[in-house]
């Protein structure tokens, strides 16, 4: 009996899903990014590139996720702050007229890359060890243009630290086109 209703609840989520507008696609873009609570460190720009994956649930709501490899850091004079992750952002996507949304939701970060070091005492440069995993809240917005372009502005906010030892967070503004090619 349990796998009976088990099978029946799968059948009418599947169907649910099917009924609404699938999105899949890939994007790109350029990041500006900054690390919080240090000083004499600017801004640093890197890239994103990634896939998408959305439902759109009637005409004013949406869900997406993304998969995205992302460039980030700062730059200093005397040191590396490069920090290379996998960020899955999942928003939710609210259309205020057709094709303009608005998107907030968070984002989960694992790094891949990590290049930190600092000054040490002796004149030197010392590895530092990035934490491994990030989270950070997104708000942005998003045009879905004909033909399946996308273009989307995001900022996402640091909630946890970069450093174990600092109260640092990465905070990061994108750009990001894509294309959908459902």
């Amino acid at each position: 009996m349990k796998k009976l209703i088990v099978a029946l609840i799968a059948m009418c989520i599947g169907a649910a899903a099917f009924s609404q507008k699938l999105d899949l696609g890939v994007k790109a873009g350029v990041n500006f990014s900054q690390i919080s609570d240090i000083d004499n460190l600017s801004n640093k720009t890197g890239f994103q590139a990634g896939v998408f994956a959305g439902i759109k649930f009637g005409d004013k709501i949406g869900i997406q996720a993304d998969v995205l490899y992302s460039q980030q850091g700062a730059e200093f004079n005397a040191s590396k702050f490069d920090l290379n992750y996998i960020n899955i952002p999942v928003v939710l996507k609210v259309y205020l007229i057709k094709g303009l949304n608005l998107q907030v939701g968070p984002q989960f970060g694992f790094i891949v890359k990590d290049e930190v070091y600092q000054i040490n005492y002796g004149g030197g440069l010392g590895k530092i060890d990035a934490e491994k995993s990030a989270i950070s809240g997104v708000v942005g917005a998003g045009y879905d243009f004909p033909f399946g372009i996308r273009l989307d502005t995001r900022y996402s906010f640091g909630f946890t630290d970069v450093l174990g030892y600092t109260k640092s967070k990465n905070n990061v503004f994108s750009v990001a086109l894509g294309y959908s090619f459902l």
